[in-house]
């Protein structure tokens, strides 16, 4: 096992007294030696977080005595050095900026797909009623050029911000489908899931937990590359390993 343990978790809840609450977290993070980035906002937290596993998991125990963080649920992965290089709480006024309030996944998620469940539908090419399934990509363009579901749809865009208008555009040529959208961890889809349904895009779904999740519970199956992460590591593998240095050096290069 590597010494280190990366987690990267969200939740959806209201939040007030920010500033107190950024005191309170930062002061139990520095105290356990962890280090990433933590955003914390009206609509709730989002973290990718470093450190001994102990000290880490206590974090989260901590930080689920506070009821409004105990549904919180982490994705994990492993390192042989630390990823970020210090610990830093933003308050932001979204956890990931969509620029559309009326969406808020507090007060309901749209339906969802387990990984396995979703490797079962790209095994047949069509979802359990017969309808040929899309993937759609909500991340921004750099980060699909690392990796991506085979044959997925992707705008690219260059923030998430211009995400509903490019989905909107191809709302009549999609009716037919049934549409799975993902991100990295689950956190762009929860919102880009709800827009799609708002607009009438009825058999769509959200990736569950997003790539990290699937390559958790699924592996490479239909995937190709890597998945771009926020941290020092640059990318993960399937197997949840940081890509070699030599492939991350090359990209660079052709970039």
């Amino acid at each position: 096992m590597k010494p280190i343990l990366n987690i990267a978790a969200y939740l959806f809840v209201s939040l007030d007294n920010l500033i107190e609450l950024r005191t309170k977290i930062l002061d139990e993070c520095n105290a356990r030696h962890l280090k990433g980035t933590i955003l914390l906002t009206g609509e709730g937290i989002n973290m990718f977080l470093a450190g001994s596993e102990s000290e880490l998991r206590g974090f989260l125990d901590w930080l689920r005595l506070d009821s409004r963080f105990a549904p919180l649920e982490a994705k994990d992965s492993w390192s042989e050095t630390q990823p970020f290089k210090k610990m830093l709480i933003k308050i932001k006024n979204e956890i990931i900026r969509m620029n559309h309030p009326a969406i808020r996944p507090e007060k309901g998620r749209a339906n969802f797909i387990t990984p396995k469940k979703l490797q079962e539908w790209l095994d047949r090419g069509i979802d359990d009623l017969g309808r040929p399934v899309v993937m759609v990509d909500t991340r921004n363009a750099f980060e699909v050029e690392y990796g991506t579901f085979e044959n997925a749809l992707h705008f690219n865009i260059e923030k998430f911000t211009e995400f509903p208008e490019a989905i909107t555009a191809h709302k009549d040529e999609l009716a037919d489908k049934t549409l799975v959208s993902f991100c990295t961890g689950g956190i762009r889809c929860e919102k880009s899931g709800l827009y799609m349904r708002e607009i009438g895009m009825q058999h769509s779904y959200q990736l569950e937990g997003g790539i990290l999740k699937y390559f958790e519970e699924v592996g490479s199956a239909h995937y190709t590359g890597s998945c771009f992460v926020f941290d020092e590591r640059e990318a993960l593998e399937p197997n949840l390993d940081s890509i070699p240095l030599e492939r991350s050096i090359r990209k660079k290069q052709t970039a």
